[in-house]
């Protein structure tokens, strides 16, 4: 919660008021101190604009967004024809990415 926190230089008592808690909580929530209940641990994830996953899982999906993971589900219930499409497309950007930071060196 910490890192997402900071990276959108959101301090404590700001996300706090936003969630309708105070800055010493969320201090708490931070520290393992307290743990929050579920739909507080949603308000928070809302707030910061991340999944609840990277709530729970410390961080493991700490650079998927909700608009990211927004189109991901739309993409997972597509049909197979299409999502085949949708990640030869993807492929191609990630491999001239890389492509582009080896030249780079």
């Amino acid at each position: 919660m910490a890192f997402a926190r900071k990276q959108k230089k959101i301090k404590q008592s700001d996300l706090g008021k936003t969630i309708g808690a105070s800055g010493d909580i969320i201090g708490k929530y931070e520290r393992g101190e307290n743990v929050p209940s579920i739909d507080v641990a949603t308000k928070i994830a809302d707030a910061l604009g991340v999944t609840l996953d990277y709530l729970v899982k410390d961080g493991q999906y700490e650079q998927i967004d909700n608009n990211t993971l927004k189109k991901l589900k739309a993409i997972q219930e597509l049909d197979n024809e299409t999502k085949n499409h949708i990640f030869a497309t993807i492929d191609a950007f990630i491999k001239a990415s890389k492509l582009k930071n080896i030249a780079a060196l």
